[in-house]
């Protein structure tokens, strides 16, 4: 389980292949506390399982299936992810439940600046959207946000300076992609209507 509070703006180091897989080795800066063999780390959001960890290196694997419906499968060497460690039953839960299990793939399709703020709209599949209220949690590539607009196709955010320099929704561009998961609670309450529905 995170937050969705990103810790550290990390970069992949390294892909190999591994048949349908891949393997990614990951650097964090300035690791303070070393990862354990076995430690889940949510990676752009995606919850992967530590396999080695040396000093602020640390390797994760990913299937054919996290490849194919995340953006990790266009992840290469250079490219920066926000890395989050699980959540500790002491922590401070600042942003909100996120299981770092990735729902689909969005797009952003409108970025503008307004003042020290940036807006940024993604459109995904309307499977997804049902699942979303306005000033409701999502989670983009890993980052906790609050949604401003929603409509059948896509969704709203606003960022501040802060997220914008820390994580790499910064940087995003039109047209790229990112992985989202929505809130934990409206997916259980959908299913329990569907059952409802279907006796």
């Amino acid at each position: 389980m995170f937050t969705g509070l990103v810790q550290v703006l990390g970069q992949v180091e390294q892909t190999v292949a591994e048949g349908p897989g891949r393997r990614l080795i990951i650097g964090w800066p300035g690791l303070a506390e070393p990862l354990e063999l076995g430690e889940s780390v949510a990676v752009n959001g995606c919850c992967l399982t530590v396999i080695e960890a040396h000093g602020d290196r640390f390797t994760v694997q990913a299937g054919p299936e996290t490849l194919l419906k995340t953006n990790l499968g266009s992840r290469a060497a250079g490219s920066a992810v926000n890395l989050e460690r699980a959540l500790r039953l002491s922590d401070r839960l600042g942003g909100h439940f996120v299981q770092g299990h990735v729902d689909c793939v969005a797009t952003l399709v409108e970025r503008r600046p307004e003042g020290e703020w940036d807006f940024l709209k993604f459109e995904l599949d309307p499977t997804w959207t049902e699942l979303m209220v306005p000033k409701g949690s999502i989670c983009v590539d890993g980052v906790s946000l609050t949604i401003v607009n929603l409509d059948q196709s896509s969704f709203s955010v606003m960022l501040i300076p802060h997220t914008l320099a820390v994580t790499t929704l910064g940087a995003l561009k039109v047209g790229d992609p990112v992985n989202i998961e929505t809130d934990l609670l409206a997916k259980h309450v959908r299913q329990l209507i569907r059952r409802e529905r279907n006796g």
